[in-house]
């Protein structure tokens, strides 16, 4: 990617880290050279991880992703943007219930922010249906988690959720 890219921002609350989460990483990456993932701050989302343990996770997961980074984020978006001279918003869109809510923020960022523009990419297609809320679903229902996370966050989700079943 040519030195003049815009500046480019993945925010989530990943919670926890997904392998479509780092396809969007990697391919966010390849369109832009370097990628900052800022993980959100927002309490009234009840995670089941800090806003800490989700960006150790993902500093772990993409330590050998070169242009990489990992911070966290409190408040608006498009704040964090324009304090860190960001100016491109990376969103994933896995279905038409997904483009629907992210057309609506992109358009909110931009009546907000108009230097920060949004970048809509699709999932490769394995990803294509997974969310960290389906992931726990599929767990609680004694799935396989293998196809949906790295080995390292599979053993951080079973522990924290062995957890919270014994309190």
């Amino acid at each position: 990617m040519a030195g003049d890219a815009p500046r480019a921002l993945y925010p989530g609350t990943f919670d926890p880290v997904t392998l479509g989460h780092l396809d969007l990483i990697r391919r966010g990456v390849e369109l832009f050279g370097t990628l900052r993932v800022a993980v959100a701050r927002n309490e009234s989302k009840q995670p089941l991880f800090s806003p800490d343990e989700r960006v150790d996770m993902l500093r772990r997961e993409v330590a050998g992703i070169p242009g990489v980074s990992v911070a966290s984020f409190r408040g608006l978006v498009v704040d964090y943007c324009r304090r860190e001279g960001i100016g491109v918003i990376l969103r994933g869109i896995r279905t038409v219930s997904d483009f629907e809510y992210e057309y609506q923020m992109a358009l909110t960022n931009r009546a907000l922010e108009r230097s920060v523009e949004t970048v809509f990419v699709m999932p490769s297609e394995e990803y294509s249906f997974v969310s960290s809320r389906l992931i726990k679903e599929v767990y609680a229902a004694g799935g396989d988690l293998d196809r949906f996370l790295s080995p390292a966050v599979r053993d951080r989700l079973v522990q924290r959720l062995a957890e919270g079943a014994g309190s």
